[in-house]
């Protein structure tokens, strides 16, 4: 905030660290506060595998919205680009950012005012060479005259977008190493953490006092290594299973040594959670079978979507479904509407499940070849059944800024939206698995 308020400042802040360290905690933050004090120009939150967030194709367009909205003197600028240039959400990133964003920026009256656009985890945009060129043309901000437009963004350290980051003229940027922030600061934050977090369950479950007591406290601390992901993935599992907190709790702290790397550490809470949740229960290798497809779906899917949706899509019950994602609710954000789509909390878990390395325990890693193939046949048998005409149109020719969006949504079931979105995706990351018979299928829907 210091940075953000100081008109003398570099006109980047970058913010790194590895994943679990809270950059997209702090984002959150920085943006609320800003909007708060009138001082947030735009923000972008990038998320790998969630739709229009994953790239970078709506990323200027969103930002030069967002623009017109705090600073009402751009919304002319913007306006007449757009009345000039219709089809200006179709072209390329530079042609938008000049158009949209730079020259409107130039173009304005001269004012006394700093504003912040936040960018969050921009090593999640799906395409290096887009990472590279967003950072080259937010290079040509730092000299504009009329109005200052400063930059927050945060990533995992990673070489293709660091070096590229480094090569901006000038070191005009101040950068922030998070996992470098000595652990005994983020210790005493994380110590603060679990004593407030695990007081209410002592309460709530009649627990003597202590507890947690001063040793407990202390190894959990060691055993999070410095990441906040790891506390707040423990203290789900302690909070939602059917269980007592203490049996739990004492499961996690036999479960993860210490003098472990904060990723093991990590990787043993996932594991511990998996085994107790998944193989704790009757029946266990057909809820392992289960989970490698609904779960296995969830962390490679290019959209999330509700449960009931998703087993439509994978053509399974949705009580298999419902009960799958039940008990795994310490790593999947599960809402309380049905409507509302399922998400991972954190992007670590799906890391975690598609390492083999990481993943000790076979019987719940995830096959992403094998994965996209089975997505891939299953979006092919949704589209081959659709008809002509699905949403009962009035005549041929229409076009689809005359549709209603609630006569799409009414016609086409969610489900099958996404199939006829990703299908080739599917394929495409599939391969070498796709047979000589989906090459058919494909062939056949085609003709």
């Amino acid at each position: 905030m210091d940075w953000c308020d100081d008109p003398n400042s570099k006109y980047i802040f970058w913010l790194d660290g590895m994943a679990g360290t809270g950059k997209s905690t702090i984002s959150r933050t920085i943006a609320r506060e800003l909007a708060g004090k009138k001082k947030l120009a735009a923000s972008f939150f990038f998320a790998r595998g969630k739709k229009d967030i994953s790239h970078a194709r709506m990323f200027f367009t969103t930002i030069a919205t967002q623009l017109a909205i705090s600073l009402p003197v751009l919304r002319t600028f913007i306006s007449d680009t757009i009345d000039n240039n219709p089809d200006i959400f179709k072209r390329g990133l530079e042609k938008q950012w000049d158009q949209l964003i730079l020259n409107p920026l130039k173009n304005a009256p001269t004012q006394s005012i700093q504003l912040v656009v936040v960018i969050d985890a921009l090593d999640e945009c799906d395409s290096t060479q887009d990472i590279q060129l967003i950072l080259q043309l937010l290079g040509e901000a730092k000299n504009l005259k009329t109005v200052r437009i400063k930059i927050f963004l945060t990533s995992r350290l990673e070489i293709p977008t660091f070096d590229r980051y480094c090569q901006l003229s000038g070191k005009a940027y101040q950068d922030f190493i998070l996992h470098n922030i000595p652990l005994d600061t983020v210790n005493a934050d994380i110590s603060t953490f679990f004593l407030q977090k695990l007081s209410p369950l002592k309460a709530k479950h009649g627990l003597g006092t202590p507890w947690p007591d001063e040793r407990i406290i202390e190894q959990l601390v060691e055993r999070a290594a410095g990441q906040f992901i790891y506390a707040a993935t423990m203290l789900r599992f302690i909070q939602d299973g059917i269980d007592g907190p203490e049996e739990l709790l004492s499961l996690v702290l036999s479960a993860t040594k210490s003098s472990l790397s904060a990723t093991d550490h990590l990787d043993g809470i996932y594991t511990t959670l998996l085994q107790h949740s998944v193989l704790g229960k009757q029946d266990y290798q057909e809820r392992v079978g289960w989970f490698r497809q609904v779960v296995g779906s969830i962390v490679i899917m290019f959209n999330t979507m509700p449960a009931r949706n998703l087993a439509q899509l994978l053509q399974i019950p949705f009580k298999m479904v419902s009960s799958t994602l039940d008990s795994l609710r310490s790593v999947l954000n599960i809402p309380v509407d049905e409507g509302q789509p399922v998400r991972l909390f954190h992007l670590s878990f799906r890391d975690f499940l598609q390492d083999s390395e990481r993943c000790s325990d076979s019987r719940f890693q995830i096959d992403k070849k094998e994965r996209h193939t089975s997505l891939f046949r299953k979006c092919m048998e949704h589209i081959s059944q659709l008809q002509e005409n699905i949403s009962n149109l009035w005549g041929p020719g229409v076009l689809i800024t005359e549709i209603p969006d609630d006569t799409i949504q009414k016609s086409i079931p969610l489900h099958v939206q996404y199939a006829c979105h990703y299908w080739l995706d599917h394929w495409r990351l599939g391969n070498p698995l796709v047979m000589e018979e989906d090459i058919k299928t494909i062939q056949q829907f085609l003709e």
